[in-house]
């Protein structure tokens, strides 16, 4: 044998159970802690874009400014865009965190995800697209153990 044949032989029986062991460990991983993060980072990606479109308990002028120059998005009147979108962008967060119509919130996320990146940014296709995995995983998934949704919808239990 080789010098080269016998540090292979020693490396790769360690870097297989080193990843035997690296695998159960993310196997290992709680999927409601997995919708959890993706529930709580897309709601502070969202909520804070509607933070930026108030003026105190209104939706401030530069907003609707926004939508009437730059965003200009089709059919819609921009004013009620810019109400429509800052409302969106309260509500929706607020259900998500709380894992409460997460689906449903979700999908209402998404779709303005799609707006966004149909109309408005187009080139913020990768950014849109972190959004979009996180969204669809709380929409294919649901909210987790941990979430208000759980504690709603899960069956009631029968009496033995």
């Amino acid at each position: 044998m080789t010098t080269s044949q016998i540090s292979t032989a020693g490396v790769l029986p360690r870097l297989r159970h080193f990843q035997a062991r690296l695998l159960g460990r993310l196997h290992a991983f709680p999927d409601d802690l997995l919708l959890l993060l993706a529930r709580f980072f897309s709601a502070a990606i969202f909520w804070q874009s509607g933070q930026t479109k108030m003026d105190g308990w209104q939706v401030s002028e530069n907003a609707v400014y926004l939508f009437q120059e730059e965003y200009r998005l089709p059919v819609i009147d921009p004013s009620l865009a810019a109400h429509l979108a800052a409302t969106a962008e309260h509500l929706f967060p607020v259900l998500l965190v709380l894992g409460l119509c997460s689906r449903m919130a979700a999908a209402a996320l998404l779709a303005m995800t799609l707006v966004i990146e149909l109309f408005v940014y187009p080139d913020g296709w990768p950014t849109h697209g972190v959004w979009a995995v996180c969204l669809l995983l709380v929409l294919v998934k649901g909210a987790g153990r941990w979430s208000l949704d759980r504690q709603f919808l899960q069956p009631a239990r029968q009496l033995e």
